[in-house]
């Protein structure tokens, strides 16, 4: 049976964030039924609006990237450098359940968003906050972004790329996203320990922290005096059952077999005789004549298009996958079977969003709506804090809230 509520019905939660992974996170709790308002500087607002598209971010008319990251959101704009813009914000934390924040330390502390003084304002508070490189340590001031700090300093960059091969460029904003899911588990499991206390906490990750954790394998090997295999070399693996290999049609797709697939995978490919080879008897085998194995298996895979392989593989219940591209992914029916991409409303360019990787079975998310427009919902929002017109009118002539032409300019 589905239930009706939602999860965090009732939550209320401050973005005071930018750029993505922090505003993610709060996306998340937006799934679940969370009111969460996004406070943006004066001007051009977070700079996520304008960096949507920026190469090699696919372009296209929607700002797909800024609804990925902030749908379901009540939107603000305050200046927060002004005597106003304190007493705003200082009204919207007492109201808050949780405030996200990304603002490098010392500027967070100049602008009343450092954490002494958030929960003074507000002891039940959840503070959660993102940095590049964690709170302490030599780099601890340093900017980050998921190209740099999750990806480039994490290990993980260095690793994913074949040998002879240069370092690439990532999927932009991948590691920002999986950060994402990391402070948003932060924050739940504070809101759990505040069930049980009563009292607010200071949690946090960072983008190093959440690459180190994606590369766990390679840098706890690491730190165990583990001998590397080195970099990946395709024409000879470390592992030639867990090897990309190409099919007659030009299709790619990932092989990942374990020794007990290695007699199904023989008949497969056409070779019986290979299970009595003393080469490929065992591990060490497979790791000694790799390149003879990984040419035998190319030879064969290039002979027939994928279909055919599908269907041998299948039945000798194989385990690969076609290596897709984000436009054949965007297509996949089992992505629509499993509302891996949700519905967007209010967005008259873009039909559809990426759905947060979290599900409690049996409840259901809040459908996906537009993000704010700049300042969206400033007024509104105030007056729910209890602030007056008349107050709400001195806030604007003292410049803490956008005038209305600057209103109408931002959209």
């Amino acid at each position: 049976m589905m239930a009706t509520e939602s999860v965090f019905a009732g939550l209320k939660v401050l973005d005071v964030a930018s750029f993505i992974a922090a505003p993610a996170a709060a996306a998340v709790l937006s799934d679940f039924g969370a009111d969460v308002i996004k406070i943006e500087p004066p001007g051009k607002g977070d700079l996520q609006r304008m960096l949507g598209s920026v190469p090699p971010s696919p372009r296209a008319h929607a700002n797909y990237n800024w609804h990925l990251a902030n749908r379901n959101k009540r939107g603000m704009v305050i200046d927060l450098k002004s005597p106003g813009g304190t007493a705003i914000l200082q009204r919207l934390v007492e109201w808050a359940d949780v405030v996200i924040t990304n603002f490098p330390h010392g500027t967070r502390e100049k602008l009343h968003l450092g954490y002494e003084e958030v929960s003074g304002w507000n002891p039940r508070v959840i503070y959660a906050d993102i940095t590049g490189f964690g709170d302490a340590g030599p780099d601890a001031m340093l900017p980050g972004f998921d190209l740099t700090a999750y990806w480039s300093r994490s290990g993980l960059l260095a690793s994913t790329r074949d040998a002879g091969a240069p370092p690439t460029v990532p999927v932009s904003g991948s590691g920002d996203y999986m950060a994402a899911i990391g402070l948003y588990a932060a924050i739940v499991t504070a809101l759990y320990q505040r069930e049980r206390t009563g009292a607010g906490a200071s949690v946090g990750t960072s983008l190093l922290a959440a690459g180190v954790w994606a590369t766990g394998t390679l840098v706890a090997g690491a730190l165990a005096g583990g001998t590397s295999f080195g970099l990946h070399d395709r024409t000879a693996p470390v592992n030639p059952l867990i090897n990309p290999y190409q099919s007659a049609d030009g299709q790619w797709f990932l092989l990942v077999a374990s020794p007990p697939h290695w007699p199904g995978l023989a008949r497969a490919v056409g070779h019986p005789e290979l299970l009595t080879d003393p080469r490929f008897a065992d591990i060490e085998g497979f790791v000694t004549n790799s390149a003879v194995l990984t040419g035998l298996l190319d030879a064969e895979f290039r002979s027939r298009p994928l279909a055919q392989w599908k269907e041998v593989l299948d039945r000798e219940r194989i385990t690969y996958s076609v290596i897709q591209t984000p436009e054949e992914t965007a297509k996949d029916p089992q992505l629509r079977a499993n509302d891996i991409i949700v519905p967007v409303a209010g967005v008259s360019e873009l039909d559809y969003t990426i759905n947060s990787p979290i599900n409690l079975r049996g409840m259901s998310k809040v459908p996906a709506t537009r993000a704010p427009e700049l300042g969206e919902h400033t007024d509104e929002i105030l007056a729910d804090l209890g602030f007056s017109t008349e107050e709400i009118e001195e806030l604007r002539a003292a410049g803490a809230i956008p005038g209305a032409t600057e209103r109408e300019a931002a959209r």
